[in-house]
């Protein structure tokens, strides 16, 4: 016979389990789609999508399709009887291993510490580092993010406080810690189609209206590497303010 469906980790394996890190794969066609980490039962919990926050992600529109379709969301536990640090290096290199995932952001610690080309690393790690001398907005943008442009990317949509960030004298592109781009936001609004047309709208989030950095800033950032205290490895935030 069949072994019945589990939904649940009895409360004495949860226990030795400690943290672990799993990936949440379609049945339809064996494709890993979201790779997360927790400890309990949270793993079943977002198979279910029942701890998503977001309805209209990309990796809720997945899980929702998959259960019209009449089926489960399979998952593996990929490592388990982690510490909560082991756990978020772990998650970060299957990110960089699963090109395509629904995570919405590079896993913890991802953009900075991920994979990268060797020439990648020389760059980063022997460019000057930046001064702030202005408020500087830093966002972390993802790779898979820059279908369009570098100010697209940055623009939208990010979970921050709209009054800080209304602060920043410029705001700062960032990719595995080098800064790539300078812009200055002439108003943050709500992210969704009726202020951000074509774009989807993401609740609790805000979008920039914008233009690029002048000349001056320009020359004074990008091709700069932020400098170590905000680069923490383990961060998951890609949002950081310099005052």
């Amino acid at each position: 016979m069949p072994d019945p469906k589990i939904d649940s980790f009895p409360p004495e394996v949860a226990e030795k389990l400690q943290y672990y890190v799993y990936r949440l794969i379609d049945p339809r066609n064996g494709e890993t789609f979201y790779i997360g980490k927790g400890k309990g039962n949270r793993v079943f919990a977002h198979a279910r999508g029942d701890i998503e926050t977001d309805s209209l992600s990309e990796k809720m529109t997945r899980i929702r399709s998959i259960h019209i379709a009449g089926f489960d969301v399979a998952h593996v536990i990929h490592r388990h009887g982690l510490s909560e640090k082991s756990a978020f290096e772990v998650e970060a290199a299957l990110i960089d291993a699963y090109p395509g995932i629904t995570n919405i952001m590079d896993g913890h610690g991802n953009s900075d510490f991920g994979a990268m080309h060797s020439s990648e690393i020389i760059k980063r790690y022997s460019a000057e580092t930046a001064k702030f001398e202005y408020k500087a907005l830093l966002i972390s943008v993802n790779r898979s993010a820059l279908d369009s442009s570098l100010y697209e990317a940055t623009r939208y949509a990010w979970r921050l406080s709209k009054k800080k960030a209304n602060e920043a004298e410029v705001v700062l592109a960032t990719i595995q810690g080098l800064i790539v781009g300078a812009f200055v936001a002439d108003e943050w609004i709500e992210a969704n189609t009726a202020n951000f047309p074509g774009r989807e709208t993401v609740e609790g989030r805000y979008g920039f209206k914008g233009h690029e950095a002048p000349v001056e800033l320009q020359q004074q950032y990008v091709g700069k590497r932020t400098p170590d205290e905000f680069r923490k490895k383990g961060a998951s935030n890609p949002i950081r303010y310099t005052w």
